[in-house]
């Protein structure tokens, strides 16, 4: 039997995958390392800076308020439904689940049906919009600060990554985006930013869809869209074919060990991101996992509820560190904040927290003073809050 990274390895070299790749700027020695990417034969996360490798690892037995994972577990009644499930194990797809899960989404956002795709998480199809969209010639444009997995991709693709630091209010700056490099084949904004937790209009985004290149695609990364409550791109991914919306259960959904993300875009689209073996990943996703996100979708009050529960706590901790004199960036609608030390650094910072069995997260190049904070439950963040008041006092 053919492994996955030879599988992708012979889709790659089949000759019009290979073609288009070369037609787009990538070199012979480019092929092999999609096909590592894509078959699971390099973890990027090994190429992140050694504090950010620090900062994801879970340490056993401490208050984990650093990965921006959810403080509980799936609404209850998405939990019955993959306990339910195992039950048919024996069954791949024991009642066309699949289709249920895009029925569902599809009816929740106003979108057809057939634009709506399942991942195992959202770094595949991230990789995937990377590969697929962008090129060494045609690059990748992106703010500063965001989630930097991309980042990471475009710097394995050898592919020009542009990065544009936020507006003054931490919105992404979109029109500073498209003067930066006109020409790039993917722009690519998450709102609510990680790690700013801050949003971008709607309007700007779909300013951004209007007016950059007509063969270009725009990437927008809504994982934290459930936190904020707010209005979604997926409209203008269910009705455009530039667009790319893509979403994850790992975070108000607390189903981040489950693996199951979404896109919603064109059928276009989605059979560029499927040309590397594509329908393989998303036609295997584990039942457990669909049937968890299927039942939680529709919960309206249950997803209010959570969201406004961890808003309570999220100002609560914010006044608490205003009050200790330390700043913050302002506007976060997602469960993480920005704060910045006054004279230790984000290291000594995580190492000061670990000590009192807390591990918080880590700092970005453009904010070096700061650290990303998890919101988690109540009592996660009376940890913090006594823990901070411990550290400053020492």
């Amino acid at each position: 039997m053919m492994t996955q990274d030879a599988d992708v390895a012979a889709r790659i070299g089949r000759r019009e995958v290979r073609d288009d790749l070369l037609d787009r700027g990538y070199g012979r020695r480019d092929l092999a390392r999609i096909a590592a990417l894509l078959g699971g034969g390099i973890a990027l996360t090994r190429t992140a800076p050694a504090f950010a490798q620090q900062a994801a690892r879970a340490v056993v037995g401490a208050v984990r308020i650093g990965a921006n994972e959810c403080w509980t577990g799936p609404l209850p009644a998405g939990a019955q439904a993959a306990m339910d499930i195992v039950s048919r194990g024996n069954r791949y797809e024991p009642e066309e689940n699949h289709a249920k899960l895009f029925q569902t989404v599809a009816a929740i956002e106003g979108v057809p049906v057939e634009r709506v795709t399942a991942w195992p998480g959202s770094s595949d199809p991230l990789n995937r919009a990377a590969i697929s969209f962008a090129s060494p010639t045609r690059g990748i444009v992106t703010a500063d600060p965001t989630y930097e997995a991309i980042w990471r991709t475009g710097a394995w693709l050898n592919t020009k990554v542009t990065k544009v630091p936020l507006t003054a209010d931490y919105r992404h700056d979109v029109r500073g985006m498209l003067a930066a490099d006109p020409n790039a084949g993917l722009y690519y904004i998450c709102s609510p930013n990680n790690p700013t937790g801050t949003l971008t209009p709607l309007e700007d985004i779909a300013w951004l869809a209007d007016n950059k290149p007509k063969d270009a695609i725009l990437l927008v990364d809504e994982a934290y869209i459930h936190f904020a409550g707010t209005p979604s791109a997926a409209k203008l991914a269910g009705t455009r074919n530039d667009v790319v919306v893509m979403r994850t259960f790992s975070k108000l959904f607390g189903m981040a060990g489950m693996r199951l993300g979404l896109t919603i875009a064109s059928n276009d689209l989605h059979d560029r991101m499927m040309r590397y073996d594509g329908q393989q990943v998303t036609g295997m996703l584990p039942m457990t996992a669909v049937a968890c996100g299927t039942a939680s979708l529709p919960l309206a009050d249950q997803i209010a509820a959570r969201r406004n529960q961890m808003t309570a706590v999220r100002e609560e901790t914010l006044a608490h560190v205003s009050k200790r004199g330390l700043k913050y960036l302002p506007g976060s609608r997602a469960n993480m904040f920005m704060v910045e030390w006054k004279t230790q650094t984000p290291e000594q910072m995580m190492a000061a927290f670990l000590n009192q069995g807390v591990q918080i997260g880590r700092s970005w190049s453009a904010y070096p003073r700061m650290s990303r904070v998890t919101v988690g439950s109540a009592q996660d963040m009376q940890k913090f809050r006594l823990s901070l008041d411990r550290i400053l006092m020492a």
